[in-house]
């Protein structure tokens, strides 16, 4: 028996086949939304359906932006990070997940279950989205960012925690001739002050574990772990952990 997750964010859909008897992940991958979620959800379910043997996808879970667009059972996103994170890394008791529009914090009790969580929906200064503006303005791709970045030797500092006001601090940056590698590590130090910011809102503890499609940015990851003065951890596949959740939790 398999289980089928979907999490349909504001910027990528994922898909993950999951087999509970093996606790493996038999299928992922993911691709763009479409400005209609539910093609993506149909491109990747084709694309599962060449890929693995089964007999039959009869439990299948979505979460995420467009969960509510979907006939299956719905899982809230913070409950599916966490099951999808403790797969990878059993021992986390806090949840960093920085998506494309929001930013959220979970932390765990000892048994793994989720004892609180504050979200960030309504600036894009700690999410993706920031990221994406960077890279525009750098004339690079969100890979190239995160390279870029790990070549800065300067101290440059975005002090505006809006990401309008941010931006016109970078477009100044590019006009003093500032190199795009403390540009990039500018902004990626500015990420991690905010997310420090959110967390203080909760009691957070190690081990810390960074998720998203956000999480593929190794430099900023370092950076978080500078900010918050222990190591943060990344799943080995931190953009799924979503729809990898949502399986889990259907196959129960």
């Amino acid at each position: 028996m398999t289980s089928l997750g979907i999490d349909i964010g504001s910027r990528n859909t994922k898909l993950v086949v999951y087999s509970p008897g093996e606790d493996k992940i038999l299928f992922s991958d993911w691709l763009a939304t479409d400005v209609n979620p539910l093609k993506s959800v149909e491109m990747l379910s084709l694309s599962a359906r060449t890929s693995v043997s089964y007999d039959d996808f009869s439990k299948v879970a979505c979460t995420g932006y467009g969960r509510k667009l979907c006939k299956h059972k719905v899982f809230s996103e913070i409950s599916c990070h966490a099951a999808g994170v403790l797969h990878f890394l059993p021992q986390t008791k806090t949840i960093i997940d920085i998506g494309g529009q929001d930013s959220k914090i979970i932390t765990l009790d000892d048994a793994g279950k989720v004892s609180d969580f504050v979200m960030n929906d309504k600036c894009a200064a700690g999410t993706g989205r920031f990221l994406e503006m960077t890279a525009l303005r750098l004339a690079c791709s969100l890979e190239e960012l995160s390279l870029c970045a790990s070549d800065s030797r300067g101290e440059l500092d975005i002090s505006s925690t809006c990401v309008v006001f941010a931006e016109s601090e970078i477009v100044g940056m590019i006009a003093d001739n500032a190199s795009p590698a403390d540009i990039a590590r500018a902004v990626h130090n500015s990420i991690a002050k905010r997310i420090q910011v959110q967390m203080s809102a909760l009691d957070w503890r190690p081990p810390v574990a960074f998720t998203g499609g956000v999480a593929l940015n190794s430099d900023l990851a370092l950076c978080l772990s500078h900010q918050l003065q222990t190591e943060v951890l990344l799943p080995s596949l931190p953009q799924i952990t979503g729809a990898l959740g949502a399986a889990i939790l259907v196959s129960k």
